[in-house]
């Protein structure tokens, strides 16, 4: 069981284990939390998120959740397991899930949570909580909502069958789609432009973006100008004007500060 970072170019790459399907547990999730705070002790320009293994997880150690014997207990896991995403969707930089194969439940959910969602053409995808006659708990299905509409949402956690990723990029909840020998090429070339970017004018679109998910344009808007103005000190943009001043557009070097 391991949740191990490699970082290259600006892009650090963390890769989950937990064989031989990548289930949840909470001692998985204690490696993910160790990585975590290195990741944000020393944020990366992207963080790319993907699994070892044929699939990117089967889901979760039901038998940790069986093992609870009261509501207190099942609402104290349940809370546990939505820090994950949660962290996830905290993150400054972006993010970007990558997903090869089967992804259920909780590692779906987490994808949700990232920026960017890139997966192979043999991707499939599902909310099958219903299998133990239970709702998502880690954010998956309002996130869901959010990216492809609640009518969408509802179908999929109700009919709990995996979808494809070629019905969920038509859904708006895959941004890409690679045949599977192109995948790794496709991703490395997407994290390499993101990290060649102004990472903090990301960060900030980020910062925007949540005001538009609770606030809506009215509440996104009413903060957009005080948030792009922190940028002014940045040295990304102070470069990035003189650079369009002198050599015009597309030919300035961020650095990420």
């Amino acid at each position: 069981m391991t949740v191990d970072l490699r970082t290259e170019g600006g892009v650090t790459t963390l890769t989950f284990a937990s064989g031989p399907v990548n289930l949840y547990s909470l001692e998985l999730h204690d490696e993910f939390d160790a990585a975590l705070e290195r990741v944000e002790a020393d944020p990366p320009r992207v963080l790319v998120v993907r699994a070892e293994g044929k699939i990117v997880s089967g889901g979760v150690d039901v038998a940790q959740f069986h093992a609870r014997k009261s509501k207190v207990e099942t609402r104290e896991l349940y809370d546990r397991m939505l820090e994950l995403p949660e962290r996830f969707a905290a993150l400054d930089v972006p993010t970007v899930f990558v997903a090869h194969g089967l992804t259920l439940t909780w590692a779906f959910e987490v994808a949700l949570a990232c920026d960017v969602l890139l997966a192979s053409e043999k991707a499939k995808f599902g909310l099958v909580e219903r299998v133990i006659g239970l709702t998502p708990t880690m954010g998956g299905t309002q996130r869901l909502a959010g990216r492809a509409g609640v009518a969408r949402a509802k179908e999929f956690v109700f009919t709990g069958t995996p979808y494809d990723a070629a019905t969920l990029e038509r859904w708006n909840v895959v941004n890409r789609v690679f045949a599977p020998d192109d995948l790794d090429a496709g991703v490395a070339a997407f994290a390499a432009d993101l990290a060649a970017g102004p990472t903090r004018a990301f960060g900030a679109a980020k910062q925007i973006l949540r005001e538009f998910e609770t606030g809506g344009v009215p509440g996104s808007v009413a903060r957009t100008t005080e948030i792009a103005a922190e940028l002014f000190d940045t040295e990304d943009l102070q470069h990035g004007m003189a650079s369009f001043l002198a050599d015009g557009p597309g030919n300035a070097t961020f650095v990420g500060r």
